[in-house]
């Protein structure tokens, strides 16, 4: 019986307070994994001088049309006028279906191939691809993703079932936010029930688990520890969390800051290996 453990950084690229969490995270032994945006500002300095400081370290795709410029021109289902992407994980949901969905999936198709291509070109073996704000959790997305996975010989996705879990620590639940983010786990498991069966036509592995839903900006140590507490009875599995760890060099900490300390946490670390989980990245 085995239990797999991958703590992913999402967001590597995003920016260089991104891309120095990932180094640090790396060195401590808990971060193994993270998802790459193709678009992101401080793209070049993942590729070319956070990455080759981190072997071993497993790269994903972080596919992205919600945030930043596009890759490609004229997306116009996409992007304004200046080619940045204008829409919110509602509003591709509802055009996933809409009278122009043929002109909105073949745009979204091209630019997913893009990014992929780009991470690709850079000589980067991917390990597994993912999105930004689980866009390709929508269905009609997610079959696009699939294929191009196959496509590109990348075979670990993302899916985004999580088991609703409660940390005692009463205060994080009292907000509007932690209400929100119970809606999303409705959605996102119901779509993985959806989704399971496409990645499997695909042949495409994918984690059973995904903890950073229902404390989505909350995530701490103590909500992977409880999470993966709520998984402790489970066997032969692979359960990933999700974070956005940043550090900024001017010191300016944030939630995102509470996400990195995930990263340096050697509590946390003998905690996941005494609940019979093996750290890993997706080429595991």
């Amino acid at each position: 019986m085995s239990k797999k453990f991958v703590l992913n950084a999402d967001d590597f690229g995003m920016n260089a307070a991104f891309n120095t969490a990932v180094k640090e995270g790396y060195e401590c032994g808990i971060l193994k994994s993270a998802s790459l945006v193709a678009n992101g500002e401080a793209f070049e300095e993942a590729v070319k001088k956070i990455i080759p400081q981190c072997e071993g370290l497993g790269v994903g795709v972080h596919l992205n049309i919600i945030e930043g410029k596009s890759l490609l021109s004229d997306l116009t289902e996409l992007t304004d006028s200046n080619g940045n992407f204008n829409n919110s994980y509602i509003k591709l949901l509802i055009k996933s279906y809409g009278s122009k969905k043929n002109i909105f999936l073949k745009q979204i198709e091209d630019e997913f191939r893009a990014q992929i291509e780009k991470i690709r070109n850079t000589g980067i073996k991917i390990t597994h691809i993912d999105s930004h704000v689980h866009t390709h959790s929508i269905p009609e997305i997610f079959k696009i993703v699939c294929k191009l996975a196959n496509e590109y010989n990348i075979t670990q996705i993302r899916t985004q079932f999580e088991k609703p879990y409660i940390v005692p620590e009463i205060t994080i639940h009292l907000n509007k936010a932690y209400f929100i983010n119970i809606i999303k786990i409705i959605l996102l498991d119901s779509f993985t029930i959806i989704n399971k069966p496409v990645a499997k036509k695909y042949h495409l592995s994918t984690n059973d688990y995904l903890l950073g839903v229902g404390y989505t900006s909350m995530m701490t140590s103590l909500t992977v520890a409880y999470g993966l507490e709520a998984l402790k009875d489970k066997n032969d599995i692979t359960a990933e969390a999700l974070i956005h760890p940043c550090r900024y060099e001017d010191g300016t900490i944030d939630n995102h800051f509470d996400e990195y300390k995930i990263t340096r946490n050697e509590k946390l670390k003998n905690k996941i290996e005494e609940l019979g989980f093996e750290i890993v990245n997706y080429n595991k």
